[in-house]
C-alpha cells in the first residue's frame, strides 16, 4: 500500500471559498506573497466544482502552486467519488472505518485525507458579504501572512 502523501501546510490553513471572485481574490494575494493555496470548497461544492475553481485559478496565475481541499462532511460515497474524479484533498468527518478505508483509497490516489477540519479563512464570514476583491485580497493577503508563520514556527519546533 502507498505511503499516505505529506500534507502541504497550504492545506492546514485554506481558505474557504464560494465562488470565482473569492477564488481570484485569494490567488491574487497569494500570488503576491509568494505563497501557496489552498481554496476550501464549501460542503455543497462538489468535486466538478472545485476541479473546475481550480483549474480557472490556475489558468489565471500560471505560477501559482494551488490545491483544493473537499469538505465532504461525513458522506464517505461523496468522498470516495471526489477522490476518483481527482480532487487533491479531502475533509471527512464520519467514522473511523470509513475513514481508515477513505484514507487508504486517497493514498492510492496521492491524495489528501483530513478528518478535522483546520484552521480556515471563510471569506463570506470574515468580509461580512463584501464582494469588494481589495477587501477580499487583504483578508486573504493577512491570513496568508499568519500561515506563513505558523508553518515556519511549526517547522522550528
Amino acid at each position: 500500500m502507498p505511503a499516505a502523501p505529506q500534507i502541504p501546510p497550504s492545506l492546514l490553513r485554506p481558505i474557504l471559498v464560494r465562488g470565482l471572485a473569492d477564488a481570484l481574490a485569494a490567488a491574487a494575494a497569494a500570488d503576491s506573497a509568494g505563497a501557496a493555496l489552498a481554496l476550501m470548497a464549501p460542503p455543497a461544492g462538489g468535486a466538478p466544482w472545485l476541479l473546475g475553481l481550480i483549474g480557472r485559478v490556475r489558468r489565471a496565475h500560471p505560477g501559482l502552486g494551488v490545491t483544493g481541499l473537499l469538505d465532504c462532511g461525513d458522506r464517505a460515497g461523496e468522498a470516495q467519488g471526489a477522490l476518483a474524479a481527482g480532487v487533491p484533498a479531502l475533509l471527512f468527518t464520519g467514522g473511523t472505518a470509513a475513514a481508515d478505508r477513505l484514507a487508504a483509497i486517497a493514498a492510492a490516489h496521492g491524495a489528501v485525507l483530513l478528518t478535522a477540519c483546520p484552521p480556515l479563512l471563510d471569506l463570506a464570514a470574515e468580509g461580512h458579504g463584501s464582494i469588494r476583491p481589495a477587501l477580499l485580497e487583504a483578508l486573504c493577503r493577512d491570513w496568508l501572512a499568519q500561515a506563513k508563520g505558523w508553518a515556519e514556527s511549526r517547522a522550528g519546533g
